[in-house]
Protein backbone atom coordinates (compact mmCIF):
# COMPACT_ATOMS: atom_id res chain seq x y z
CA UNK A 1 0.00 0.00 0.00
CA UNK A 2 1.44 3.46 -1.13
CA UNK A 3 1.85 5.76 2.15
CA UNK A 4 -0.31 8.61 1.74
CA UNK A 5 2.51 10.88 2.93
CA UNK A 6 5.01 10.18 -0.22
CA UNK A 7 1.54 11.07 -2.69
CA UNK A 8 0.96 13.99 -0.79
CA UNK A 9 5.02 15.50 -0.71
CA UNK A 10 5.08 14.88 -4.55
CA UNK A 11 1.75 16.85 -5.14
CA UNK A 12 3.29 19.66 -2.04
CA UNK A 13 6.39 19.53 -3.92
CA UNK A 14 4.86 20.08 -7.23
CA UNK A 15 3.09 23.42 -6.47
CA UNK A 16 6.46 24.46 -4.76
CA UNK A 17 8.61 24.17 -7.10
CA UNK A 18 6.16 25.76 -9.55
CA UNK A 19 6.84 29.41 -7.31
CA UNK A 20 10.42 28.69 -6.33
CA UNK A 21 11.90 27.43 -9.55
CA UNK A 22 15.03 26.53 -8.07
CA UNK A 23 18.08 24.46 -9.59
CA UNK A 24 18.59 22.02 -7.23
CA UNK A 25 16.34 19.07 -6.11
CA UNK A 26 14.41 17.19 -2.67
CA UNK A 27 15.03 13.79 -1.67
CA UNK A 28 12.48 12.15 0.25
CA UNK A 29 12.71 9.84 2.89
CA UNK A 30 11.95 7.22 0.64
CA UNK A 31 15.07 8.01 -1.62
CA UNK A 32 12.46 9.32 -4.25
CA UNK A 33 14.28 12.81 -6.01
CA UNK A 34 11.88 15.33 -6.74
CA UNK A 35 12.73 18.89 -8.73
CA UNK A 36 12.63 21.91 -6.92
CA UNK A 37 12.03 23.90 -10.37
CA UNK A 38 11.94 23.23 -14.51
CA UNK A 39 14.98 21.53 -15.29
CA UNK A 40 16.29 21.26 -11.66
CA UNK A 41 19.62 19.59 -11.51
CA UNK A 42 20.02 16.60 -8.72
CA UNK A 43 23.48 17.25 -8.18
CA UNK A 44 22.68 18.94 -4.79
CA UNK A 45 20.19 17.72 -3.04
CA UNK A 46 17.46 18.98 0.09
CA UNK A 47 17.07 15.65 2.27
CA UNK A 48 14.21 14.90 4.02
CA UNK A 49 14.93 12.57 6.32
CA UNK A 50 11.75 11.18 7.87
CA UNK A 51 8.21 12.31 7.59
CA UNK A 52 8.12 14.09 10.87
CA UNK A 53 10.15 16.76 9.09
CA UNK A 54 7.21 17.98 7.00
CA UNK A 55 4.76 17.64 9.71
CA UNK A 56 6.86 20.30 11.96
CA UNK A 57 7.35 22.25 9.17
CA UNK A 58 3.60 22.09 8.48
CA UNK A 59 2.52 22.86 12.15
CA UNK A 60 5.37 25.46 12.64
CA UNK A 61 6.17 26.91 8.92
CA UNK A 62 9.53 29.17 9.84
CA UNK A 63 13.31 29.70 9.86
CA UNK A 64 13.71 28.44 13.74
CA UNK A 65 11.80 25.31 12.65
CA UNK A 66 14.34 24.85 9.61
CA UNK A 67 17.42 25.58 11.81
CA UNK A 68 16.25 22.54 14.49
CA UNK A 69 16.18 20.52 11.53
CA UNK A 70 19.08 21.51 10.19
CA UNK A 71 20.51 20.73 12.98
CA UNK A 72 18.84 17.53 14.31
CA UNK A 73 19.61 16.01 10.62
CA UNK A 74 16.24 16.08 10.14
CA UNK A 75 16.66 18.04 6.88
CA UNK A 76 19.98 17.85 5.25
CA UNK A 77 21.50 19.13 2.26
CA UNK A 78 23.91 16.99 -0.07
CA UNK A 79 26.44 17.17 -3.00
CA UNK A 80 27.06 20.81 -1.66
CA UNK A 81 27.28 23.47 0.92
CA UNK A 82 24.33 25.03 2.28
CA UNK A 83 25.02 28.49 0.65
CA UNK A 84 25.86 26.44 -2.74
CA UNK A 85 22.36 25.48 -2.18
CA UNK A 86 21.10 28.90 -1.81
CA UNK A 87 22.85 30.01 -4.59
CA UNK A 88 20.93 27.99 -7.03
CA UNK A 89 17.64 29.65 -5.90
CA UNK A 90 15.54 32.73 -6.80
CA UNK A 91 15.75 34.65 -2.75
CA UNK A 92 13.27 37.12 -3.77
CA UNK A 93 10.93 34.88 -4.70
CA UNK A 94 11.36 32.53 -1.62
CA UNK A 95 10.72 35.57 0.89
CA UNK A 96 7.32 35.53 -0.71
CA UNK A 97 6.60 31.67 -1.20
CA UNK A 98 4.73 31.60 1.51
CA UNK A 99 2.39 34.34 0.67
CA UNK A 100 2.33 33.07 -2.95
CA UNK A 101 1.45 29.37 -2.51
CA UNK A 102 -2.10 27.70 -2.91
CA UNK A 103 -2.30 27.40 0.90
CA UNK A 104 -5.67 25.35 0.46
CA UNK A 105 -4.01 22.40 -1.06
CA UNK A 106 -0.88 22.54 0.94
CA UNK A 107 -3.53 22.72 3.50
CA UNK A 108 -5.28 19.40 2.10
CA UNK A 109 -2.24 17.59 1.48
CA UNK A 110 -1.40 18.08 4.89
CA UNK A 111 -3.48 16.02 6.68
CA UNK A 112 -1.78 13.12 5.93
CA UNK A 113 1.17 14.21 7.96
CA UNK A 114 -1.11 15.79 10.33
CA UNK A 115 -2.67 12.07 11.32
CA UNK A 116 0.78 10.29 11.39
CA UNK A 117 3.64 11.46 13.74
CA UNK A 118 6.02 9.21 16.23
CA UNK A 119 9.20 9.13 13.18
CA UNK A 120 10.82 12.25 15.07
CA UNK A 121 14.15 11.32 16.54
CA UNK A 122 15.42 13.00 20.07
CA UNK A 123 18.53 15.54 19.11
CA UNK A 124 20.21 16.78 22.03
CA UNK A 125 20.72 20.95 20.24
CA UNK A 126 23.28 23.12 21.07
CA UNK A 127 20.79 25.86 21.81
CA UNK A 128 21.33 28.70 24.37
CA UNK A 129 18.93 27.67 26.92
CA UNK A 130 15.66 28.53 25.99
CA UNK A 131 14.14 29.53 29.38
CA UNK A 132 17.02 31.41 30.50
CA UNK A 133 17.76 35.47 29.71
CA UNK A 134 18.78 35.46 26.31
CA UNK A 135 19.71 39.46 26.71
CA UNK A 136 17.42 40.76 24.11
CA UNK A 137 16.60 44.61 24.88
CA UNK A 138 18.30 43.93 28.46
CA UNK A 139 20.70 46.27 29.88
CA UNK A 140 23.99 45.96 31.27
CA UNK A 141 22.99 44.57 34.89
CA UNK A 142 20.44 41.87 33.23
CA UNK A 143 22.62 40.38 31.04
CA UNK A 144 25.18 37.56 31.31
CA UNK A 145 27.58 39.12 28.85
CA UNK A 146 30.60 36.76 29.73
CA UNK A 147 28.22 33.98 29.25
CA UNK A 148 26.59 34.85 25.80
CA UNK A 149 30.72 35.53 24.59
CA UNK A 150 31.68 31.91 25.97
CA UNK A 151 28.57 30.07 24.87
CA UNK A 152 29.75 31.51 20.90
CA UNK A 153 33.81 31.73 21.39
CA UNK A 154 34.53 28.89 23.65
CA UNK A 155 33.21 26.22 20.90
CA UNK A 156 37.24 25.65 20.72
CA UNK A 157 40.43 27.31 18.87
CA UNK A 158 40.73 24.71 16.72
CA UNK A 159 37.05 24.54 15.21
CA UNK A 160 37.76 28.00 14.65
CA UNK A 161 41.04 27.34 13.27
CA UNK A 162 39.50 24.86 10.40
CA UNK A 163 38.28 27.96 8.58
CA UNK A 164 39.41 31.37 9.77
CA UNK A 165 43.04 32.61 8.54
CA UNK A 166 46.43 32.11 10.26
CA UNK A 167 45.96 35.58 11.95
CA UNK A 168 42.17 34.01 13.88
CA UNK A 169 41.08 36.85 12.74
CA UNK A 170 36.91 36.46 13.11
CA UNK A 171 35.24 39.36 10.95
CA UNK A 172 34.70 40.57 7.73
CA UNK A 173 38.39 40.41 5.52
CA UNK A 174 38.90 43.62 3.17
CA UNK A 175 39.56 42.28 -0.59
CA UNK A 176 41.62 44.27 -2.71
CA UNK A 177 40.37 42.41 -5.34
CA UNK A 178 37.82 39.07 -6.32
CA UNK A 179 41.20 37.13 -6.93
CA UNK A 180 42.67 38.10 -3.44
CA UNK A 181 42.77 34.61 -0.56
CA UNK A 182 41.42 34.84 2.49
CA UNK A 183 44.82 35.35 3.60
CA UNK A 184 45.63 38.62 1.82
CA UNK A 185 41.93 39.76 2.84
CA UNK A 186 42.53 39.61 6.39
CA UNK A 187 46.41 41.27 6.83
CA UNK A 188 44.84 44.24 4.24
CA UNK A 189 42.03 44.36 6.65
CA UNK A 190 44.28 44.72 9.72
CA UNK A 191 46.43 47.23 8.15
CA UNK A 192 43.59 49.04 7.08
CA UNK A 193 42.29 49.72 10.44
CA UNK A 194 45.65 50.76 11.98
CA UNK A 195 46.41 53.41 9.09
CA UNK A 196 43.05 54.88 9.75
CA UNK A 197 43.40 54.93 13.57
CA UNK A 198 46.47 56.74 12.14
CA UNK A 199 48.51 54.48 14.67
CA UNK A 200 52.46 55.70 15.35
CA UNK A 201 54.74 54.14 17.59
CA UNK A 202 54.92 54.62 21.09
CA UNK A 203 51.29 55.46 21.27
CA UNK A 204 49.37 53.07 23.56
CA UNK A 205 45.96 51.31 21.51
CA UNK A 206 43.07 49.55 22.88
CA UNK A 207 41.84 46.47 21.57
CA UNK A 208 38.51 45.92 22.98
CA UNK A 209 36.88 42.29 22.12
CA UNK A 210 40.61 41.70 21.00
CA UNK A 211 39.92 37.97 20.11
CA UNK A 212 42.58 35.77 19.52
CA UNK A 213 44.88 38.72 19.01
CA UNK A 214 45.27 39.27 15.66
CA UNK A 215 44.55 43.12 15.58
CA UNK A 216 46.31 43.40 18.93
CA UNK A 217 49.76 41.85 17.20
CA UNK A 218 50.00 43.22 14.00
CA UNK A 219 49.68 46.65 15.57
CA UNK A 220 52.62 46.25 17.66
CA UNK A 221 54.73 44.68 14.82
CA UNK A 222 54.31 46.23 12.06
CA UNK A 223 53.04 49.99 13.67
CA UNK A 224 54.93 49.87 17.16
CA UNK A 225 52.15 50.84 19.23
CA UNK A 226 51.82 49.52 22.80
CA UNK A 227 48.25 47.40 23.02
CA UNK A 228 45.73 46.28 25.82
CA UNK A 229 43.40 43.99 24.55
CA UNK A 230 40.77 42.62 26.08
CA UNK A 231 38.22 40.01 25.54
CA UNK A 232 35.42 37.66 27.76
CA UNK A 233 36.34 34.29 26.12
CA UNK A 234 38.91 31.97 28.11
CA UNK A 235 39.88 30.08 25.27
CA UNK A 236 40.57 33.57 22.85
CA UNK A 237 42.82 34.67 25.67
CA UNK A 238 44.90 31.27 25.99
CA UNK A 239 45.14 31.34 22.18
CA UNK A 240 46.54 35.21 22.15
CA UNK A 241 48.81 34.97 25.06
CA UNK A 242 50.23 31.79 23.70
CA UNK A 243 50.64 33.75 20.42
CA UNK A 244 52.16 37.17 21.77
CA UNK A 245 55.18 34.91 23.54
CA UNK A 246 55.49 33.14 20.62
CA UNK A 247 55.83 36.59 18.87
CA UNK A 248 58.20 38.15 21.21
CA UNK A 249 55.69 40.92 21.92
CA UNK A 250 55.45 40.70 25.79
CA UNK A 251 56.70 43.73 25.96
CA UNK A 252 54.26 45.59 23.71
CA UNK A 253 51.27 43.76 24.11
CA UNK A 254 49.19 42.74 27.18
CA UNK A 255 46.25 40.77 26.91
CA UNK A 256 43.25 40.27 29.74
CA UNK A 257 39.75 38.30 30.43
CA UNK A 258 38.05 41.63 31.32
CA UNK A 259 34.75 43.25 30.62
CA UNK A 260 36.27 46.83 29.21
CA UNK A 261 33.65 49.18 31.32
CA UNK A 262 35.96 47.70 34.13
CA UNK A 263 38.91 49.58 32.93
CA UNK A 264 40.02 52.02 35.61
CA UNK A 265 42.17 54.67 33.64
CA UNK A 266 40.40 57.05 31.84
CA UNK A 267 42.04 59.10 28.98
CA UNK A 268 44.74 56.60 28.41
CA UNK A 269 44.90 55.49 24.77
CA UNK A 270 45.49 57.08 21.82
CA UNK A 271 42.85 55.24 19.90
CA UNK A 272 40.49 51.88 20.53
CA UNK A 273 39.88 49.62 17.89
CA UNK A 274 36.56 47.62 18.03
CA UNK A 275 35.90 45.00 14.89
CA UNK A 276 32.76 43.09 15.53
CA UNK A 277 32.36 42.90 18.95
CA UNK A 278 29.45 45.47 19.42
CA UNK A 279 26.90 42.95 17.57
CA UNK A 280 26.89 41.43 21.52
CA UNK A 281 26.32 44.58 23.44
CA UNK A 282 23.11 45.34 23.40
CA UNK A 283 20.68 48.27 21.65
CA UNK A 284 20.16 48.76 26.03
CA UNK A 285 23.63 49.27 26.24
CA UNK A 286 24.81 51.40 23.13
CA UNK A 287 25.02 54.59 24.67
CA UNK A 288 27.09 52.98 27.45
CA UNK A 289 29.51 51.82 25.33
CA UNK A 290 30.12 55.26 23.31
CA UNK A 291 30.63 57.07 26.47
CA UNK A 292 32.73 54.39 27.84
CA UNK A 293 34.71 54.70 24.52
CA UNK A 294 34.91 58.76 25.16
CA UNK A 295 35.99 57.90 28.90
CA UNK A 296 39.28 56.03 27.27
CA UNK A 297 40.10 57.99 25.18
CA UNK A 298 42.64 60.86 25.09
CA UNK A 299 41.39 64.28 24.28
CA UNK A 300 41.20 63.75 20.09
CA UNK A 301 42.17 60.06 20.07
CA UNK A 302 40.30 57.83 17.62
CA UNK A 303 37.82 55.54 18.07
CA UNK A 304 37.83 52.48 15.08
CA UNK A 305 34.01 51.03 15.04
CA UNK A 306 33.25 47.82 12.54
CA UNK A 307 30.08 46.22 13.08
CA UNK A 308 28.07 44.58 11.25
CA UNK A 309 24.09 46.58 10.95
CA UNK A 310 20.42 45.85 9.69
CA UNK A 311 19.59 48.05 6.51
CA UNK A 312 17.17 50.81 8.71
CA UNK A 313 14.21 51.56 8.67
CA UNK A 314 10.66 51.96 10.65
CA UNK A 315 11.03 48.53 12.57
CA UNK A 316 14.97 48.41 12.48
CA UNK A 317 15.12 47.50 16.18
CA UNK A 318 12.34 44.81 16.16
CA UNK A 319 13.43 41.34 16.81
CA UNK A 320 13.16 39.55 13.54
CA UNK A 321 12.70 35.35 12.97
CA UNK A 322 16.50 35.94 11.61
CA UNK A 323 17.33 37.05 15.22
CA UNK A 324 15.56 35.12 16.96
CA UNK A 325 17.50 32.08 15.26
CA UNK A 326 20.73 33.54 15.91
CA UNK A 327 19.99 34.52 19.39
CA UNK A 328 19.15 30.83 20.03
CA UNK A 329 21.87 29.34 18.46
CA UNK A 330 24.82 31.44 17.67
CA UNK A 331 24.78 34.82 19.46
CA UNK A 332 22.95 34.76 22.67
CA UNK A 333 22.60 38.72 23.37
CA UNK A 334 23.48 39.86 20.34
CA UNK A 335 21.60 42.59 18.39
CA UNK A 336 22.57 44.29 15.36
CA UNK A 337 22.67 48.50 14.97
CA UNK A 338 21.38 50.20 12.33
CA UNK A 339 24.48 52.63 10.42
CA UNK A 340 22.23 55.80 11.03
CA UNK A 341 21.88 54.95 15.21
CA UNK A 342 25.85 54.61 14.77
CA UNK A 343 26.64 57.98 13.40
CA UNK A 344 23.71 59.84 15.55
CA UNK A 345 25.28 58.27 18.84
CA UNK A 346 28.48 59.05 18.08
CA UNK A 347 27.46 63.04 17.71
CA UNK A 348 25.34 62.98 20.57
CA UNK A 349 28.11 61.22 22.93
CA UNK A 350 30.71 63.89 22.44
CA UNK A 351 32.53 62.10 18.82
CA UNK A 352 33.08 63.97 15.41
CA UNK A 353 32.43 61.07 12.61
CA UNK A 354 35.57 61.13 10.24
CA UNK A 355 34.61 58.62 8.01
CA UNK A 356 32.33 55.87 6.97
CA UNK A 357 32.99 52.77 4.96
CA UNK A 358 30.45 50.16 3.53
CA UNK A 359 31.90 46.66 3.48
CA UNK A 360 29.07 44.34 2.56
CA UNK A 361 30.36 43.22 -0.58
CA UNK A 362 33.79 42.12 1.71
CA UNK A 363 31.43 40.48 4.33
CA UNK A 364 30.06 38.26 1.53
CA UNK A 365 33.18 37.27 0.30
CA UNK A 366 34.42 36.29 3.60
CA UNK A 367 31.58 34.47 4.49
CA UNK A 368 31.82 32.37 1.49
CA UNK A 369 35.14 31.43 2.19
CA UNK A 370 34.65 30.41 5.42
CA UNK A 371 31.21 28.23 3.86
CA UNK A 372 33.95 26.62 1.42
CA UNK A 373 36.87 25.92 4.37
CA UNK A 374 34.39 24.74 6.72
CA UNK A 375 32.66 22.20 4.61
CA UNK A 376 35.54 20.97 3.59
CA UNK A 377 36.75 20.09 6.71
CA UNK A 378 33.15 19.34 8.03
CA UNK A 379 34.38 15.54 9.52
CA UNK A 380 36.85 17.20 11.62
CA UNK A 381 34.46 19.78 12.93
CA UNK A 382 32.20 16.96 13.36
CA UNK A 383 34.69 15.70 16.40
CA UNK A 384 35.57 19.34 17.38
CA UNK A 385 32.31 20.62 18.49
CA UNK A 386 29.41 17.81 17.31
CA UNK A 387 27.70 17.37 13.53
CA UNK A 388 24.70 19.74 14.99
CA UNK A 389 26.92 22.35 16.06
CA UNK A 390 28.80 22.55 12.76
CA UNK A 391 25.67 21.90 10.41
CA UNK A 392 24.62 25.07 12.56
CA UNK A 393 27.12 27.02 11.73
CA UNK A 394 27.40 26.21 7.89
CA UNK A 395 23.82 27.07 7.87
CA UNK A 396 24.52 30.51 10.09
CA UNK A 397 27.27 31.49 7.43
CA UNK A 398 25.44 30.77 4.27
CA UNK A 399 22.14 32.73 5.66
CA UNK A 400 24.16 36.07 6.45
CA UNK A 401 26.27 35.25 2.98
CA UNK A 402 22.93 35.84 1.08
CA UNK A 403 21.94 38.44 3.21
CA UNK A 404 25.28 40.55 2.66
CA UNK A 405 24.45 39.61 -1.04
CA UNK A 406 21.33 41.32 -1.04
CA UNK A 407 21.72 43.93 1.17
CA UNK A 408 19.44 42.94 4.08
CA UNK A 409 22.22 43.48 6.27
CA UNK A 410 25.49 45.47 6.23
CA UNK A 411 28.85 45.98 7.76
CA UNK A 412 30.50 49.40 7.99
CA UNK A 413 34.02 50.63 9.20
CA UNK A 414 33.59 54.07 11.29
CA UNK A 415 36.14 56.24 12.54
CA UNK A 416 35.65 59.05 15.35
CA UNK A 417 37.75 61.47 16.86
CA UNK A 418 36.87 62.29 20.63
CA UNK A 419 35.40 65.73 20.44
CA UNK A 420 37.80 68.89 20.59
CA UNK A 421 38.53 72.70 19.88
CA UNK A 422 40.53 72.46 16.73
CA UNK A 423 41.59 70.80 13.52
CA UNK A 424 40.57 67.08 13.11
CA UNK A 425 43.65 66.28 12.10
CA UNK A 426 41.90 64.59 9.50
CA UNK A 427 44.25 64.58 6.04
CA UNK A 428 42.76 66.63 3.13
CA UNK A 429 43.88 63.86 0.06
CA UNK A 430 41.56 60.77 2.02
CA UNK A 431 43.55 58.47 -0.28
CA UNK A 432 46.27 58.07 2.76
CA UNK A 433 42.81 56.29 4.49
CA UNK A 434 43.09 53.80 1.99
CA UNK A 435 46.57 53.23 0.04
Amino acid sequence: MTDRRVEAARRIVAHLAEHLGADLSLRLWTGEVLPLGPNARDDIQIVVARPSAVRRLLLKPGLMTVFELFAAGDLRIEGGDPLEAADRWDHGRAIHLARNVDKWLVAREAVPFLLNGGDQGATQLPAWDATGDDGVGAARSGRRDQDFIQFHYDVGNDFYALFLDPEMVYSSAYFPSHKATLEEAQREKLDRICKKLRLKPGQKLLDVGCGWAGLSCWAAQNYGVTVHGVTLSQAQLDYGRAKVERLGLQDKVTLELKDYRQIETSGAYDAISQVEMFEHVGFANHETHFLEMRRLLKPGGLYFHQASVRRGGRDAIRPTPTTRVITRFIFPGGELDTIGMTVTNLGRLGFETLDVEDMREHFELTLREWTRRLYARREEAYKLAGEARTRLWLIYFGLFAKGFERGSVLVYQTVAQKRRPGASGLPLDRKSLYV
